[in-house]
């Protein structure tokens, strides 16, 4: 693999310190390494940090101050180019405050627009700006939408390439960069961030009813990474490195629900090596997050949906501190290549939930993944279906393929091997390459150099283009299965026989169980069948929303109207996209049944969802 390393700089230009160029990552240059959603050309002129004074103003919806962009540019290098989406640019210098030319282009739809800088020599930059109310990393929430429902909430969501939306700079996976943040709020709110601490929980005060918080993230991250949350916030610790924020009503049994993941990064790092972030931090935030969960260094954001007081859901957490070694300490270099995080996350999650809760625990997951890999395959368009591919067009692999079959890739080369053989080697390849970029390509190339090693059998059964760059499953794939599920299956199969719903006996059921349970159900049942479940296991009112959303699933397809009144309480009220996107997408399904009432419920709710939910659902509701 050919790369070109910022750090041999002497090459390109003279930078001012040694230890400077030291903390610049490398980038790559080879073909596949292209990223087709970025404007950026960072081969001629690449930011290599980022500092942000910026001030949250609630009333506005703005986010607005200066971006101070450290420049590392090749010789002759005239211009740099940035990506940005709706910013309102004011004025751009160089350190020394003379204005520089520059030029914003055309808006693209997804990507924004390049945002072009004449340099003059200039290393540093210094660009004044403020974001719009509708950028799209960024959800400002009133109060009656958060917890206390007293002060107001903000908090953004940068992955995949959100963050051109409030920042300025180059939007990559692959320029990884070091920051620093400076962030002006309401003197009654907190300021949190994925980085560093500088002044402590209670900030500095800023005048005129403000105070300040400073933020450093002195290791190189790709930007999407970069993570704000304000709000009125409370901090509670959960061991000697960890801790949770949340809104005071929450923190309680969001630290319980957590409450074991001091023992999740001890076994990480008895896998995989040291823990390079300091401190695991994590923030419960408001229903709206639309995700799971969001790996952020230092300050994982989670959705409040996990929280069920059984952690039966904590292989959330465990997967959001497994994305330190896979996907913030090695990433991929372009979106095309999203299974290097997701898929070797998703394995490491299990191999850490194994250590953590034991065999039978990481069983139930993996068979569950196993459930949902064959789901996602059947609704691609089958085994041949290009969107069943790792590797492809950035954005396309169908629903989860990313997390379940790079997961399967991992544990079928486990399988082969042998589990001591493959633990050595990813901790291995995550030390070679920590802090860097990767490609599907790279990835290969790594596992053939350093545990292949020219065994053509063992090429032979690994069979690693097959799963990398074909569809489907290969037939070696392996398949974990969990005696807690195939009991499941039973007490599922003896319902559909025609078994009372009071047999089925749920008591002390996790998460898991119940949408084995749930999803496994014939899509088409008799109302009185339904009615005789909901009644039974009172799932219309049930509190854990993995349950409420897979027994609504399964009441839209049969157009089952008492539950109606749940549909619109759920999704007005939960905004991860998990959750709500697959009750949109049923009511469509439903013709003149559950179009109008699609349209209906998302007209209600969408001014409480994040704008990365609300699109999603916007495409869902309103197709083109």
């Amino acid at each position: 693999m050919r790369i070109i390393l910022a750090a041999i700089a002497t090459l390109l230009l003279a930078t001012p310190a040694a230890a400077q160029v030291a903390k610049v990552a490398p980038i790559l240059t080879t073909p596949e390494a292209r990223d087709v959603w970025t404007h950026a050309q960072p081969q001629i002129a690449r930011v290599t940090h980022v500092d942000v004074k910026l001030t949250a103003d609630f009333i506005a919806k703005t986010m607005s101050g200066t971006a101070t962009l450290d420049i590392l540019a090749a010789p002759g290098a005239k211009e740099i180019v940035l990506d940005i989406d709706d910013l309102d640019i004011a004025a751009i210098t160089d350190a020394k405050g003379k204005p520089l030319a520059f030029t914003v282009g055309a808006d693209d739809p997804e990507l924004g627009s390049a945002l072009t800088v004449r340099l003059n020599g200039a290393r540093r930059i210094v660009i004044r700006y403020a974001s719009r109310p509708d950028a799209g990393a960024l959800q400002w929430l009133p109060p009656e939408l958060t917890a206390g429902k007293v002060k107001p909430y903000l908090f953004s969501q940068g992955q995949a390439i959100n963050n051109r939306s409030w920042i300025p700079t180059q939007d990559s996976p692959g320029i990884r960069q070091t920051w620093s943040a400076t962030i002006t709020v309401p003197a009654d709110l907190v300021a949190v961030m994925s980085a560093t601490r500088v002044d402590g929980a209670k900030g500095r005060p800023a005048g005129k009813g403000m105070r300040s918080f400073r933020f450093r993230m002195d290791k190189p991250v790709p930007i999407y990474l970069l993570a704000l949350a304000v709000g009125d916030l409370k901090f509670k610790a959960t061991g000697p490195r960890s801790g949770v924020w949340t809104e005071p009503s929450m923190l309680d049994a969001a630290a319980h629900e957590v409450g074991d993941v001091e023992k999740m990064i001890d076994a990480a790092q008895n896998l995989y090596g040291p823990y390079r972030w300091g401190r695991y931090d994590m923030l419960v935030l408001p229903p709206s997050f639309p995700f799971g969960g969001m790996e952020n260094p230092t300050l994982t954001f989670l959705t409040p949906t996990i929280i069920t007081g059984d952690r039966s859901n904590t292989d959330v957490v465990a997967h959001e501190l497994a994305h330190s070694w896979s996907g913030n300490l090695v990433t991929n270099a372009t979106w095309s290549d999203s299974w290097l995080n997701e898929g070797f996350t998703t394995y490491f999650e299990n191999r850490i939930m194994e250590a953590v809760y034991g065999p039978e625990r990481a069983a139930i997951y993996a068979d569950t993944d196993w459930e949902g890999l064959q789901r996602d395959i059947g609704n691609a368009g089958g085994p041949q279906a290009p969107r069943t591919r790792l590797h492809g067009d950035p954005g396309q692999t169908w629903g989860q393929l990313d997390y379940f079959k790079g997961s399967t890739f991992l544990r079928t080369i486990e399988h082969i091997v042998g589990r001591p053989r493959f633990d050595a080697y990813l901790r291995s390849y995550f030390d070679r390459h920590a802090f860097q970029p990767q490609t599907t390509a790279g990835f290969l190339a790594d596992i053939r150099a350093n545990l292949v090693e020219g065994d053509a059998n063992l090429e032979a059964l690994l069979q690693l283009d097959a799963w990398a760059y074909g569809p489907g499953l290969p037939a070696n794939a392996v398949h974990i299965t969990s005696a807690t599920l195939a009991a499941i299956d039973a007490k599922r199969a003896a319902f559909v026989a025609g078994g009372p719903a009071s047999a089925v006996q749920t008591r002390g059921w996790s998460t898991q169980e119940w949408q084995r349970f749930l999803v496994g159900l014939p899509r088409q049942l008799p109302p009185s069948r339904l009615k005789e479940l909901d009644e039974t296991l009172g799932l219309s009112a049930s509190t854990n929303a993995y349950v409420r959303s897979a027994w609504l699933e399964l009441a839209i397809a049969n157009r089952y109207e008492p539950a109606l009144p749940s549909l619109e309480q759920f999704v007005t009220h939960v905004g991860r996209g998990l959750l709500i996107r697959p009750l949109y997408s049923g009511l469509m399904k439903q013709g003149d049944w559950g179009r109008p009432i699609a349209a209906r419920l998302f007209d209600k709710a969408r001014s409480g969802y994040h704008p990365a939910t609300a699109s999603g659902v916007e495409r869902i509701v309103h197709p083109k």
